[in-house]
């Protein structure tokens, strides 16, 4: 139970109070869109209204001391808005997509090293410039530029400018149910395009525009990435780990390791960010804390501190997700030497206040949202869960420390976690109390590796043993990962189970932490919500009747669905490649809550090339079917053409009466063109995957 003698979190956490209706404002705009002009003038009427109280009578005042206090809260949700407004680049006059057509040329910068990806190379370019009937005009915006593997040793690299002649593709998302939300994720990244380019499709302009600091921070970036090749040699899946650790580099990490990873709950030991810095944090607080002179004095240890934790942020690359953990930590550091009665929740508020302030879009960043909530987990409920046992051995209470941190952090992220990925690993204590401690030497070892590699016999030494160590760490997650059980998947949540969900939390942590049967109440209420939700989409689900013919590139996947049951049809290759339908299928069948059927469903049939599914007709045309062998004029549902067939569509309709014709992702593009426009001379409804994502129809 809270003292009656303490500071209420309102008035010790002013940034607190400032941050509730900041992030109002930033929601409130995301979804409404409000206009400049109307913000504006809503902005001016606060402050008239903020410039006249003052002035007023001591007892007008006071009455409307509230009445001041709601219009600096409007003032911050509407400043919230202005900022909103100004962060999206397609407000911006210059914005390149608002008068590039396909006549025009842009010049682009190159604004980081090229990443090498499967079959192109991946790189994020700054428009300069727009070219527009022979005159350039100032440009702002990005692109995603994908360059092809065919012409290597002239790939551009950072800080080059290419001119572009057309080729610009809006950013789009495959279309397929559930699937991951690329556009919008791009959108918040402020990028809206893209282009793939030949080595005939553009020209690397004379000279070059570097940022110095950038510049230094991708050169120290390939240096500990060559240390680290260099002394860590073996098993390339040992290589990829290390370097993900140390820096952030996941270009090569095994994609199974990773998943891995990700079932057993540690998936953020690879992904640098908080844990990281925080680790480093508590070791220069030890060591400064022990050298005499920097001990007494706080502005020299906040100097160092923060300059170290500076330091390492840019030598690993400088990452979004690392500078965001500096930039808490800094807000920490700086709560806890220079103030007398420092709050760690008014220093982890004025840190998101800052960032969002920088970028109010990050509200809706994963890494953003599970930083946050970890760390207030952590502050919140670590001393009241540790406070539960007491042990008088010193190892087994830092062990139940531990355990108790990790807890404390699972506790606000699970709900996020569940909403975003859709599964729960249930050995996640037990991975955690192992690799944690063991990434820590990891890292630390790996930090020593750097500073010690001027000297090539103590480097190779330590590098076999960080291989040792990560070797091991590898072989725990692998064993925890293959466990019976380890890991609940296909978790049904949506926007609303998840907000229902953590009202559960809250209320009931509260309720025990204060004995309040108020909160109790809420918590139960919550509850009840949580499971009628939950139940109706679950019955919704159970009388589904769905036919998808997804958007995969170069292959055909058709999923019949009834119930919570579905069916496959698709190539050979695709279904011996559980990654293909993990990417690409997976995502659809855990929004839609189908489990595979062991058997062909009962309301599905099939003949040749003829699939009936309740009271709707597939028919699929690909390279192996012959339009003789079919009935003349069947009429179907829909036709779906796959394979690259070699046909007319007005053979096909001599032949077939179809009501619509679906073009999926295993034709080449040349001749989806050409059967689109027969399509539009037939005046034939025709659903091409590529461009319009899945096909979807329900069979009821």
């Amino acid at each position: 139970m809270a003292s009656p003698y303490s500071i209420p979190l309102w008035k010790s956490a002013p940034f607190v109070r400032l941050l509730l209706p900041f992030v109002a404002g930033i929601i409130f705009y995301r979804f409404t869109h409000l206009p400049l002009f109307v913000t504006l003038i809503l902005i001016a009427v606060i402050l008239t209204g903020l410039t006249i109280i003052p002035v007023l009578s001591l007892s007008l005042r006071y009455r409307l001391n509230s009445l001041r206090g709601l219009l600096l809260n409007a003032l911050i949700f509407c400043f919230a808005g202005f900022l909103m407004w100004n962060k999206d680049v397609r407000n911006n006059k210059n914005w390149f997509g608002n008068r590039f057509t396909d006549s025009s040329a842009i010049i682009v910068k190159i604004n980081a090293p090229p990443v090498e990806k499967e079959r192109t190379f991946k790189a994020e370019g700054v428009v300069v410039q727009l070219s527009e009937q022979d005159t350039l005009h100032s440009a702002k915006g990005k692109v995603l530029i994908y360059f092809s593997k065919d012409d290597t040793a002239g790939l551009p690299k950072y800080g080059d400018r290419i001119l572009i002649s057309g080729g610009l593709q809006p950013i789009k998302n495959s279309g397929n149910p559930g699937a991951f939300d690329y556009s919008r994720y791009m959108g918040f990244q402020q990028t809206y395009h893209q282009v793939f380019l030949k080595k005939d499709n553009y020209m690397v302009l004379p000279g070059q525009q570097k940022n110095p600091l950038y510049s230094l921070i991708y050169s120290a970036r390939d240096n500990v990435i060559s240390i680290l090749e260099k002394y860590i040699v073996g098993d390339k899946k040992v290589t990829g780990i290390g370097k993900a650790l140390l820096i952030g580099y996941k270009e090569d990490l095994d994609k199974d390791v990773v998943q891995a990873y990700s079932n057993t709950g540690v998936v953020h030991i690879i992904a640098i960010s908080g844990l990281h810095l925080g680790l480093i944090y508590v070791v220069l607080v030890w060591i400064f804390s022990r050298i005499p002179y920097i001990r007494r004095s706080p502005v020299a240890k906040v100097l160092l501190i923060l300059g170290c934790l500076w330091l390492f942020s840019l030598i690993t690359g400088a990452s979004a997700s690392v500078l965001r953990s500096a930039v808490m930590f800094t807000c920490i550091v700086i709560g806890k030497y220079l103030y007398k009665q420092p709050t760690i929740y008014n220093s982890l508020a004025a840190s998101a206040f800052l960032l969002l302030c920088y970028d109010p879009l990050l509200l809706w960043d994963v890494g953003f949202q599970l930083s946050y909530c970890a760390v207030g987990g952590i502050v919140w409920l670590q001393k009241p869960i540790v406070n539960l046992i007491y042990f008088k051995n010193i190892y087994a209470r830092k062990l139940w420390e531990m355990t108790a941190l990790t807890l404390a952090a699972q506790v606000l992220t699970f709900p996020i976690c569940i909403y975003y990925f859709h599964q729960f690993p249930t050995t996640f204590l037990l991975t955690n109390l192992i690799c944690v401690p063991l990434s820590t030497v990891i890292l630390f070892a790996e930090i020593v590796l750097i500073v010690l590699s001027a000297v090539p016999l103590l480097a190779g030494i330590l590098g076999k043993f960080i291989y040792v160590l990560i070797w091991l760490m590898n072989k725990v997650i692998d064993l925890f990962d293959k466990m019976p059980l380890s890991l609940v998947d296909g978790i049904y949540a949506t926007p609303a189970t998840t907000f229902l969900l953590y009202g559960v939390i809250i209320c009931t942590s509260v309720a025990l932490l204060q004995r309040n049967k108020f909160y109790i109440k809420s918590a139960l209420g919550f509850l009840i919500a949580f499971t009628g939700v939950w139940a109706f989409g679950k019955v919704t689900f159970a009388q589904q009747k769905k036919m998808i013919i997804y958007n995969v590139s170069r292959h055909t996947a058709v999923d019949f669905i009834s119930g919570n049951n579905y069916f496959f049809y698709g190539d050979e290759d695709f279904v011996a490649s559980g990654t293909l339908q993990n990417f690409n299928l997976k995502p659809a069948r855990v929004a839609l809550q189908a489990k595979e059927s062991r058997d062909t469903l009962t309301s599905l049939s099939h003949s040749g090339y003829l699939w009936e599914f309740y009271n709707k007709k597939l028919m699929v045309i690909d390279s192996t079917v012959k339009l003789k062998q079919v009935s003349l004029k069947v009429s179907v549902d829909v036709l779906l053409i796959s394979k690259k067939p070699k046909i007319n569509i007005s053979d096909i309709t001599n032949a077939v009466n179809p009501a619509v014709i679906v073009i999926d992702g295993s034709n080449s593009l040349w001749k989806i063109g050409e059967w689109k426009k027969e399509c539009e001379k037939l005046h034939l409804r025709c659903h091409i995957t590529g461009e319009q994502g899945a096909f979807i129809l329900d069979a009821d």
